[in-house]
């Protein structure tokens, strides 16, 4: 099986290592030519572009910034698609726009599968990132093999368009418990309390998140640096704000969240790391949140191991 990967960026250039460390037979493009010829470097071929790499592959993964850039490598690829090739969306995008393009791909008789990631860089790095993949069950059963070399936890969510919806919630509440976070950890400061004990209450305590034991750690060293940026987190909560309104749900605390990180976008610009959102209450009440004994960034310590299909009970 050929597979060709489009976008070799922060999660994108994991993903496709994964497949590359892995024995794939791997063929990549990006507009950032040194990203390609490193991955050539290490075995993989150069795909040429996105229309070539439809031609050759039997599978195309796009994973792009922006839903926009994802249509405009789709409409390259649309003229070669055909029976028995499949285009794999993980990007993070909006749930309509995936289904318009999925439909596109269908009607020039491909197949089409949403399949976003979540665990963090750290976790795409080692393979062991979850998986989340929309599309029909017979789909579904042709790329489990796949998924299961780039991620740890694959869960089929149903039809094309149903990962995206998951993936922007579950993005909408680790955005939200990152605010939390960094409140609960300004006040800690605040109120006069050692910050590596602070930590290591709520890390043991009712509490705890995913969030607060990885992006917590890279606030407190000071490097802020969990491989992500404002302006993609600005991007998801936005998705997910266009999914609340299309369910006709009101909403009281993403459009705060969205109000706080178009302020901290205004003030550090789009490309600042996401967990340094803090530095707006560092600002406010000149305490500086950080501790020793932190890591600079997040590593993923498990070992790799062969990833398997979540079932639904």
């Amino acid at each position: 099986m050929k597979i060709g990967f489009i976008g070799l960026g922060n999660v994108g250039g994991k993903l496709s290592g994964s497949l590359l460390r892995n024995g794939m037979d791997l063929y990549v493009h990006d507009l950032n030519a040194e990203f390609v010829e490193k991955f050539v470097a290490r075995g993989a071929k150069d795909g040429k572009s996105p229309a070539a790499l439809m031609q050759t592959c039997d599978i195309v993964i796009t994973c792009l910034p922006s839903p926009s850039a994802s249509d405009a490598v789709l409409q390259e690829m649309l003229p070669h698609v055909r029976a028995g090739k499949i285009w794999l969306e993980m990007s993070t995008t909006d749930e309509a726009e995936v289904k318009r393009l999925g439909a596109l791909v269908s009607q020039a008789g491909g197949a089409a599968v949403d399949c976003p990631v979540s665990g963090g860089c750290h976790r795409a790095d080692t393979g062991n990132i979850s998986i989340f993949a929309g599309c029909d069950r017979a789909t579904f059963d042709r790329i489990l093999p796949l998924l299961t070399v780039m991620g740890r936890r694959v869960l089929h969510t149903g039809d094309i368009g149903s990962a995206s919806i998951l993936k922007v919630i579950t993005n909408y509440l680790a955005t939200a418990n990152l605010i939390s976070c960094t409140e609960a950890l300004t006040v800690a400061a605040g109120a006069g309390m050692d910050l590596g004990v602070a930590f290591e209450a709520i890390r043991i305590s009712s509490g705890n998140s995913f969030v607060h034991e990885t992006e917590s750690q890279v606030i407190l060293n000071g490097s802020r640096d969990i491989s992500f940026t404002m302006d993609l987190v600005a991007k998801d909560i936005g998705l997910f704000q266009q999914v609340a309104d299309r369910a006709n749900v009101p909403l009281e605390l993403n459009p705060l969240l969205i109000s706080i990180f178009q302020d901290g976008i205004k003030r550090y610009g789009p490309r600042e790391q996401s967990d340094n959102i803090i530095k707006r209450l560092e600002e406010a009440t000149g305490l500086d949140i950080t501790a020793p004994g932190f890591p600079a960034e997040m590593v993923d310590d498990e070992p790799e191991e062969p990833g398997y299909e979540v079932r639904v009970k």
